[in-house]
């Protein structure tokens, strides 16, 4: 009898650990596939960035130190050399500098009224949003691994499997401000 009792909670311990590791396994995908998702858009957004350099550079002449930024940006992005936490940086330093561009351009008239530019930017538009919604999905599947790798009882096979949280795609400080398009636009 009492081997039987010793069976039987060793069996409930194995099959909570068995359940805890699973989990946070399923989570680490979930994690693993979302941070895919966002890279396949990254990508697509990466393969824009060529095409509206080439457009904009024909019009902005005093602007090539923002351009020659976002080459190297997209170079360094595309790399594979650098860590995640370095990846989400960069991403958010292209977002703002195209975010600069595309500002820009309203001080050239001819640009703006460009067909090339403006679907260009209408390709641009819509991809940003797909890259929203992908970070959205990514931040959510690392909230859930996150909780998973610190809460009690998972942290401790967490630990025991060296899981350690990752990090959100977030909106740097700088960029939650608000613009003042009179600053980007102040003549030299």
């Amino acid at each position: 009898m009492p081997i039987l009792i010793i069976l039987s909670i060793a069996l409930v311990i194995g099959l909570i650990i068995t359940s805890l590791y699973n989990g946070l396994i399923r989570k680490k995908n979930q994690v693993d596939n979302a941070f895919s998702s966002v890279d396949v858009m990254l990508k697509k957004r990466h393969d824009l960035l060529p095409n509206l350099v080439s457009i904009v550079q024909n019009y902005m002449n005093y602007e090539k130190n923002l351009l020659t930024d976002v080459t190297e940006l997209r170079a360094k992005a595309n790399s594979g050399q650098i860590s995640d936490h370095e990846r989400i940086d960069v991403e958010n330093k292209i977002t703002k500098a195209v975010g600069n561009i595309m500002l820009t351009a309203e001080s050239y008239p001819d640009l703006k009224a460009n067909q090339n530019f403006m679907q260009l930017q209408a390709s641009w538009n819509e991809q940003e949003e797909q890259i929203s919604a992908a970070r959205r999905s990514y931040n959510a599947a690392v909230n859930d691994y996150n909780n998973a790798v610190m809460m009690f009882p998972s942290n401790i096979v967490a630990n025991m499997m060296n899981y350690k949280t990752k990090i959100f795609f977030e909106t740097p400080v700088i960029e939650r401000e608000n613009i003042n398009a009179k600053d980007l636009f102040k003549q030299q």
